[in-house]
């Protein structure tokens, strides 16, 4: 076990060295190594995405376990909390009057969840809510998400109103995390329930980006017209390739901090 634990820390000192080009290099491999496994492994991809919806629930549930146990709610971003509340509504939404199912209940979950998370921490633990570091204007976010939807959207049969709607629950998902993140860089220093939701975010992104390259494959691209055509299948691709990586370069250093047996994880400068 030591020696496997020495290998792995030597393979970690190793890619620290290396240029960030080549660590990019590798991260795109070890992407595509990890889509390869998943599409040998995973004959139904459609689970994929429902695996996508449970991490994320069991990252809520970290995160509501940390707050009722821990009394406190420092180094959470609320604004990120406010815009999962926000796309996940628009979503429920769409699938009301466009399509019912079992993500709809998946998302219903979810939602209540963070609302419950949202009202703890304007409430009950607001003195311990770190409101000089979530600093990130979130009208920088969902504003340009709604230009985009205006501009870019499915041309399917439904109701336009319900099409920009779904088109801005996906561009508004892709880069929520971003002011949970500032926070992390702000702090420098990110407490384990934290990191552990952050982390389960991130491997839900991957899953749901997996499940959508994987159905393109296996659909010859059929996926893509079936989605609407323009620009609106490419952009439903492009956001959950961004999300994956927006928290790419964080799963990296929480999964070398689990390894070297850290409870504390400590960001280097720049890093989110």
């Amino acid at each position: 076990m030591k020696a496997t634990r020495r290998s792995i820390q030597a393979v970690l000192r190793w890619l620290r060295r290396q240029p960030p080009k080549i660590k990019a290099f590798l991260a795109v491999v070890s992407g595509l190594v990890a889509l390869v496994f998943l599409r040998m492994v995973v004959h139904d991809h459609d689970n994929l995405f429902v695996a996508a919806e449970v991490v994320h629930s069991i990252g809520i549930s970290v995160l509501i376990y940390k707050l009722m146990k821990e009394k406190t709610c420092a180094g959470l971003s609320l604004k990120s909390q406010e815009l999962t509340a926000i796309f996940l509504a628009v979503r429920l939404y769409c699938s009301f009057v466009m399509e019912y199912d079992i993500h709809t209940l998946l998302d219903s979950a979810t939602l209540l969840t963070t609302l419950w998370v949202i009202y703890t921490i304007r409430f009950n633990l607001r003195s311990s809510y770190m409101e000089n570091k979530d600093n990130f204007a979130i009208y920088y976010l969902v504003i340009p998400c709604a230009v985009l939807a205006l501009c870019i959207h499915p041309r399917t049969r439904h109701f336009i109103v319900n099409r920009i709607c779904w088109a801005f629950c996906v561009y508004l998902e892709s880069i929520s995390v971003l002011p949970q993140l500032r926070v992390m860089q702000n702090t420098k220093i990110v407490e384990p329930f934290t990191a552990n939701y952050v982390f389960a975010l991130g491997v839900a992104r991957f899953l749901g980006c997996a499940h959508w390259v994987l159905q393109v494959l296996d659909t010859r691209g059929r996926l893509l017209t079936a989605l609407g055509y323009g620009l609106w299948p490419l952009m439903v691709l492009l956001s959950e390739i961004v999300q994956t990586f927006i928290l790419a370069d964080f799963c990296y250093y929480y999964v070398k901090s689990v390894l070297g047996g850290q409870l504390v994880l400590r960001l280097p400068s720049g890093v989110v």
